[in-house]
């Protein structure tokens, strides 16, 4: 009975405060609305006002407007350097001449820079040092011809051909006279007293030219060296003939002072054929090199097969860098050396090469045959192995 009636009196208590509470929140939220019909009501043009500290106050000053970024360098970066070319000497066999017009296309073509190389030609005091010199590690290249390739490998000189400029003999007999009759060649060739240039006119023409019955008798006179002055030589009557005369050049020297000359080709007299103007690196080094070497054939490839393509441009190259070129004489042997030119420097004929090592043998010129690896190489084959 208690019971129930605290129970009564507590709902009785709590209605009451649910009523009241309800009774407060009525009428706040109609005195709320009240004061709010009092302002003014808002529309498009109304001001709005904002909390203090939620956008920073205005003024009538412009707004001031930030920096721009620059979007590219106003100045271009300064274009690399090109990397350095490799220098490298070649020493000539002799003067400066149009036999020489692949390196000369290639140094002022910019044919050896495109490579990444600079070669300095250097003209020798003395034809006899350039190998010399080669061997001895004082110039990176050489030029030569074939047959003293050949007489210099068996004395032991470290030298290698890498590439062919000429591919036929330069070289000739140069005889003061008329030439007599082919019946009779032979037997006038016997009786000539000869000068010589270099140790092929000395130990391979000679050999072939004088039977050593000849040489044996009482009255025989030995060949002499003309000292490079082949010309001299002839023109003052010292020697019959010249073992080792450039043709192209040495007869058209003499026809202009009366002297009359005839001509006997190496292979009148059975020397086998060889290359004419060869390129010699230093065999010690050569497979070491053989990326260099690769370069500068690549060069001389391309100034070789641009000149039989522009003959004439290529002639007035020559004597417009080298003025000395420009004569009467080697204008009239430009379309004959042109003729003789290796299209493809790089390639090498090892029967060739074989061939005139057989040669020096059978003569008497050397005891042994060197092989044609230790002789001469291809330095593109070189690089793939």
């Amino acid at each position: 009975m208690l019971n129930a009636f605290w129970r009564e009196r507590s709902f009785l208590a709590l209605s009451l405060f649910f009523f009241l509470l309800f009774s407060f929140s009525a009428t706040y939220a109609n005195e709320e609305r009240d004061s709010g019909n009092l302002d003014a009501p808002l529309s498009l043009e109304s001001d709005v006002a904002l909390p203090e500290g939620l956008w920073p106050a205005g003024d009538n000053s412009a707004a001031e407007v930030p920096e721009e970024a620059p979007s590219m360098a106003v100045i271009p970066p300064s274009p690399l350097d090109p990397p350095p070319l490799k220098q490298l000497t070649l020493m000539l066999d002799w003067y400066l001449s149009p036999q020489h017009a692949a390196l000369i296309v290639a140094k002022e073509r910019a044919l050896f820079a495109a490579q990444g190389l600079e070669i300095e030609l250097l003209t020798p005091a003395d034809p006899s040092i350039a190998i010399k010199l080669l061997a001895a590690g004082e110039v990176d290249l050489a030029l030569t011809r074939q047959p003293l390739l050949h007489l210099h490998a068996h004395d032991g000189a470290p030298i290698t051909r890498i590439a062919t400029l000429i591919e036929t003999p330069l070289n000739a007999v140069i005889v003061a006279g008329e030439a007599p009759a082919p019946a009779a060649v032979a037997d006038a060739l016997a009786d000539l007293h000869y000068g010589y240039s270099t140790r092929e006119g000395r130990d391979v023409l000679v050999e072939q030219l004088l039977p050593r019955s000849v040489r044996q008798v009482d009255d025989f006179v030995a060949p002499e060296s003309v000292h490079f002055d082949a010309a001299d030589a002839l023109r003052s009557s010292r020697v019959d003939a010249v073992a080792d005369g450039f043709f192209h050049t040495l007869p058209q020297q003499l026809a202009s002072d009366g002297i009359v000359t005839h001509t006997v080709r190496y292979s009148d007299i059975d020397i086998p054929r060889h290359d004419g103007l060869i390129l010699l690196a230093n065999s010690d080094s050569v497979a070491r090199q053989a990326t260099t070497w690769s370069r500068v054939l690549i060069a001389l490839e391309e100034a070789s097969n641009w000149m039989i393509e522009h003959p004439e441009e290529a002639w007035t190259l020559l004597v417009t860098t080298h003025p000395v070129l420009d004569n009467p004489i080697n204008q009239e042997a430009w379309d004959d050396l042109l003729r003789r030119v290796a299209l493809s420097p790089a390639a090498l004929d090892e029967r060739r090469y074989a061939a005139f090592e057989s040669y020096l043998q059978s003569a008497g010129v050397t005891e042994n045959s060197i092989p044609v690896t230790r002789l001469a190489v291809n330095p593109h084959l070189l690089m793939e192995r």
